[in-house]
């Protein structure tokens, strides 16, 4: 099925009524505090899932599922993929290593928003991004990363404005564009290499390749 920009899949305290497998669209994970500023707490691509509590054994999450990148995904029941989690075998085995590998890169955001500067965590977005959607072409616009980085539009506004002229990203009317992942890898945190081994390791241990 398609999903289009700004789709909202579940909303905090709602019950979660289906399970989604993004093909190239993106989801963000939302926290939103009581005065409705909302911070990215997770991304999920085509390497994921977006409803895991649906297999913790709760019915809804706290947080908000919204599509940041439109495009194609899989969707499930809830009430079936339960029960299919539940046979073990193969699909236990693979939600519950993403499940770890999607609880490192939660901890990881949360330190690297503390930890680290605006230039930083926008490049490692950015390659998350690129990684989630197998493209280089992001249409997304400053406010929205803004929102999604929990920080003023302004510093995103410089930030980018800095990789641009280092030729790292190509920034023009809701489109960035990367055009030099290798430095644009050098330029970001540690927080993306961290994440990115993470999940590397656990599915070469699920293939038998380490």
């Amino acid at each position: 099925m398609p999903l289009s920009l700004g789709q909202v899949l579940y909303e905090p305290k709602d019950p979660i009524e289906y399970a989604y497998f993004p093909h190239q669209a993106m989801v963000s994970l939302v926290s939103i505090v009581e005065n409705g500023a909302t911070t990215e707490i997770g991304l999920v691509g085509n390497q994921g899932m977006v409803g895991l509590p649906i297999l913790w054994g709760g019915t809804s999450s706290l947080n908000r599922a919204i599509v940041q990148v439109a495009g194609s995904a899989q969707r499930i029941r809830a009430d079936i993929i339960k029960d299919e989690f539940s046979r073990g075998g193969e699909l236990q085995k693979l939600l519950l290593l993403y499940t770890q590998a999607l609880f490192t890169h939660t901890a990881q955001t949360a330190a690297c928003n503390r930890q680290h500067t605006i230039e930083k965590r926008l490049a490692r977005w950015l390659l998350s991004a690129r990684d989630c959607t197998l493209s280089n072409d992001l249409l997304l616009t400053q406010e929205f990363i803004a929102t999604m980085l929990g920080t003023g539009r302004s510093g995103v506004t410089i930030a980018a404005v800095t990789l641009q002229r280092a030729g790292m990203i190509r920034y023009s009317r809701g489109k960035i564009t990367i055009i030099d992942g290798e430095n644009l890898e050098d330029a970001a945190c540690e927080c993306y290499r961290v994440v990115k081994n993470e999940f590397q390791r656990l599915f070469e241990v699920e293939r038998g390749l380490s």
